[in-house]
């Protein structure tokens, strides 16, 4: 089955959701860019840009990630860099585009699910000591309305949405799950969230880059033994299952 060195123990896939299965920094990315417009009387592009980063960055550990804490950032961000002269229709304007980030459609990206479905059928027909997780952090009601709408949830044996994941978010996943972290198999598209603590506690990692990328999650990559990079979501087959 798993015969690649770093796969031949891996008794858990996990995946990550946001810009690993459905597109999401895109939606974010478009309401920082209305905010930005929004803010061109007192303060240009960059600047806007790099006030709101400051401001999530400041309210992260209050906060937490999640559309909710960056409503709430967008919404400060606009009073501070306007000292307080933006209008309520213009602040309106925002909340509304804020408000559209929690519905977002979820549509899975290309090749994910089909790529889910036949590790599904895969799993089931041949049953393989394999079990297929969602592990991925952010608001709670927001991430499962999320993958509800995705239509994916079925295919998965567990969902774990957490605060953050870093390494001991990890550990603690291993251990909801009754695995040691060798057993796991992390497939993500952030290298700081996704790919680096999963390698500290031993497990392997399968990273899968997004076309856009949230400043606050963007770190130097590193070559790992146990890490390979893939260049589409179908690449994940052909690692599990080589021919």
């Amino acid at each position: 089955m798993l015969n690649q060195d770093y796969l031949t123990d891996v008794r858990v896939i996990a995946f990550d959701a946001d810009d690993t299965l459905w597109d999401c920094q895109t939606y974010f990315d478009h309401v920082t860019e209305q905010m930005c417009d929004l803010l061109c009387p007192w303060a240009d592009h960059d600047t806007c840009w790099q006030e709101l980063l400051r401001t999530e960055s400041k309210n992260l550990p209050l906060t937490g990630y999640g559309c909710k804490a960056y409503i709430l950032s967008v919404i400060e961000t606009a009073i501070r860099v306007s000292h307080a002269e933006i209008g309520a229709s213009a602040v309106n304007d925002l909340i509304q585009s804020c408000y559209g980030l929690l519905n977002l459609p979820a549509d899975p990206l290309p090749e994910v699910e089909q790529t889910l479905k036949t590790l599904r059928r895969r799993i089931d027909d041949e049953r393989l000591p394999l079990r297929m997780a969602v592990f991925t952090k952010g608001d709670l009601l927001n991430q499962r309305h999320k993958l509800e709408r995705s239509g994916l949830a079925p295919l998965f044996d567990w969902v774990e949405i957490t605060a953050d994941k870093q390494t001991a978010d990890f550990q603690r996943l291993c251990e909801r799950l009754d695995i040691r972290p060798e057993h796991l198999l992390m497939v993500g598209n952030s290298f700081k969230s996704d790919i680096a603590p999963a390698l500290a506690v031993g497990a392997a990692s399968l990273y899968i880059p997004f076309h856009a990328e949230w400043e606050m999650e963007q770190v130097e990559t590193f070559d790992h033994p146990r890490c390979r990079r893939l260049t589409h979501f179908g690449e994940v087959l052909d690692c599990l299952f080589p021919q």
